[in-house]
């Protein structure tokens, strides 16, 4: 009798665990229909990668949030929305994305950027960028008598970042005197290179500098070595762009290939 008995509580315990194994697979049962706790764990994931990472006070929002979804996606269904050709071309549309998203990450993955790819692009970034650095300021304006004007001003006395603060048409360098950091001189209008490289360190250019902008007056505030940031610094930016231009080239590859009528 004992035994029929521990038999009988047995079954009746196994039989109640069926629907919590179920539930710790589900967020929650919505009018009879399971709804996954992997829909809270993929939505988790995509918060995080767009900078909103759930913590663990937030779960009780996102079951909310996946609860929702399945109510509003059962009346949808009821209403025959699925069923329309908008709803098709949306779906296979977002198809399409998912594949290829998967595509481009499966590339990514099987063709890394390697540790020498990311020391040649290194190297021939130090050899383009092994000069001089110039630290100059600017005041642009539109007209070469406005800049001759200036230049007549600074020569009785005015002040430079008073006068670029003011007259600038460059509102951004303006703001800040004129001052428009340190910089390479491949990096600027050849124009204007090549008239700052012309001063020395103090100097300010005689005469209005003409470009596609306006009219600059120049002045060479100091003159350095190019200072270059160690690999190690500069590699994730490296391998991001590597990574970048190998998935350009795969795309291209990829359309060159397909026949297309």
């Amino acid at each position: 009798m004992k035994k029929q008995i521990l038999q009988a509580v047995a079954a009746t315990v196994f039989v109640g665990l069926v629907p919590l194994a179920a539930l710790a697979q589900n967020a929650a049962i919505v009018n009879g229909k399971a709804v996954p706790k992997a829909r809270m764990d993929s939505l988790a994931t995509q918060l995080a990668a767009a900078g909103r990472p759930v913590t663990p006070e937030m779960q009780p929002q996102l079951r909310e949030e996946v609860i929702l979804r399945e109510v509003f996606m059962q009346e949808a269904q009821k209403q025959g929305i699925d069923k329309t050709d908008d709803y098709k071309t949306q779906i296979e549309l977002a198809r399409q994305a998912i594949m290829i998203r998967g595509l481009f990450e499966n590339y990514r993955k099987t063709n890394p950027v390697t540790d020498a790819e990311v020391q040649a692009e290194y190297d021939k970034a130090v050899a383009a960028n092994s000069g001089k650095e110039y630290k100059a300021r600017h005041i642009l304006v539109k007209t070469e008598p406005d800049a001759k004007k200036i230049i007549a001003d600074l020569k009785k006395g005015a002040n430079f970042e008073d006068i670029a603060k003011k007259q600038s048409t460059d509102k951004g360098s303006g703001a800040q005197g004129g001052d428009l950091g340190w910089a390479s001189a491949s990096s600027l209008v050849p124009e204007f290179s090549q008239a700052m490289i012309a001063l020395k360190k103090g100097e300010t250019t005689p005469t209005p500098v003409k470009t596609e902008y306006g009219y600059h007056v120049i002045r060479l505030d100091d003159v350095r070595q190019a200072q270059l940031p160690k690999l190690e610094e500069a590699k994730p930016q490296i391998v991001q762009q590597l990574s970048q231009q190998k998935l350009q080239k795969y795309q291209e590859s990829l359309r060159a290939g397909a026949k297309v009528e």
